[in-house]
């Protein structure tokens, strides 16, 4: 509570001396500390990793309709996987992946040939998605962290039932 406080004093601070810079220059700079301060406050921190987690969460819910709709309309994965791709280069979200059953990625935007598998030791990544596959959980969040496919550093979040509907973006892409 006190650390709250105390960032919002600061950043009050802040901006009345950003709105008394005389020069533009001065501006930028107290602008840019004021990103910084943000970026440090690790309450700011957990919100913004919340938010971006729930809207990551809503677009693998859509995805998993999507996909249902799709493949009851007879739309074929070469299809599917085409309105994938389109969807990822024109928006945030850079990969998706969804499974059968087995764990098999048969729908994806990157053309990769993956299977989850539940195992930890091989998959310390992607196994923890293994639990949708089960039923034992209905959401799965991941923070940002390296995978196994290509050590890169990524967000995942995963929904569905006996299947894995999951997307993913770049902890490069998560601040842009």
């Amino acid at each position: 509570m006190m650390q709250i406080a105390a960032d919002q004093v600061v950043r009050q601070l802040i901006i009345g001396a950003v709105c008394d810079a005389e020069t533009s220059t001065a501006r930028i700079d107290y602008l840019h500390l004021l990103q910084l301060l943000a970026a440090a406050s690790p309450s700011h921190a957990a919100s913004c990793e919340d938010t971006i987690a729930r809207h990551m969460v809503g677009e693998a819910m859509l995805a998993a309709q999507f996909v249902a709709a799709a493949e009851r309309n007879g739309m074929t994965p070469v299809g599917i996987n085409a309105i994938l791709k389109e969807i990822a280069d024109k928006s945030a979200i850079q990969e998706f992946w969804i499974t059968d059953t087995a764990g098999h990625a048969y729908l994806t935007n990157t053309g990769i040939d993956f299977t989850f598998s539940s195992d930890a030791a091989k998959q310390p990544q992607a196994s923890a998605f293994w639990p949708l596959l089960t039923g034992a959980k209905q959401v799965v969040i991941q923070n940002a962290r390296k995978r196994e496919i290509d050590n890169k550093i990524f967000k995942f979040a995963g929904v569905d039932k006996p299947r894995i509907v999951q997307v993913g973006v770049s902890a490069a892409n998560l601040c842009k």
